[in-house]
C-alpha cells in the first residue's frame, strides 16, 4: 500500500522530465538562458538563448540577442541572429530582424524577415564548445 503510493509519486516526477520550460507572457528576462530541453517563450528575453532542444517563440514572445538551438518555431518578434542546426520555421505572425544560419527553413505567407540567410551547410553541434576551434584548426591546416 505505501510502496504503491511512492511508486506513483516517482512516476509522476519522471513523466515531468520531458516537459518543456515555459516563460510566460508577463515575464521579462535580461541575461542568457541555457537549456538542455525544449523551451517556449511567450514573454521577453533580452540576451542570448542556447538550447539543445526545440525553441518556440509564441505570438506574444520576443527575443533581442542571439539564438542557438536544434529546431525553432517562431511566431513572435525576433531581433537576433539565429543559428538552428536542423529546422527553422517562421509562422505567419513572425517578425524576424537578423541573420539566419540553418540547415532547413520553412516560411509561411505573412511572415516578415529582414537580414541574410545561409542554408544547407554543415552547422556545428550546439553541445560542443570546441567545435569552432576545431574548424579553425582544420582551415589553417588545409590552407
Amino acid at each position: 500500500m505505501f510502496n504503491s503510493k511512492s511508486t506513483s509519486d516517482s512516476s509522476k516526477g519522471n513523466s515531468g522530465a520531458g516537459m518543456p520550460n515555459h516563460i510566460n507572457s508577463d515575464t521579462i528576462i535580461e541575461g542568457s538562458i541555457k537549456a538542455k530541453g525544449n523551451l517556449r517563450i511567450d514573454g521577453k528575453l533580452i540576451g542570448t538563448l542556447e538550447c539543445q532542444g526545440r525553441v518556440v517563440i509564441g505570438a506574444t514572445g520576443s527575443v533581442e540577442g542571439d539564438i542557438r538551438c536544434e529546431n525553432a518555431e517562431i511566431e513572435g518578434t525576433i531581433k537576433a541572429d539565429i543559428t538552428v542546426s536542423d529546422l527553422l520555421s517562421l509562422k505567419a505572425t513572425a517578425k524576424v530582424q537578423g541573420d539566419i544560419l540553418t540547415k532547413k527553413l520553412a516560411i509561411e505567407p505573412g511572415a516578415s524577415f529582414s537580414g541574410s540567410c545561409s542554408m544547407g551547410g554543415v552547422i556545428k553541434d550546439i553541445s560542443s564548445s570546441n567545435a569552432g576551434q576545431r574548424q579553425e584548426q582544420r582551415q589553417e591546416k588545409t590552407a
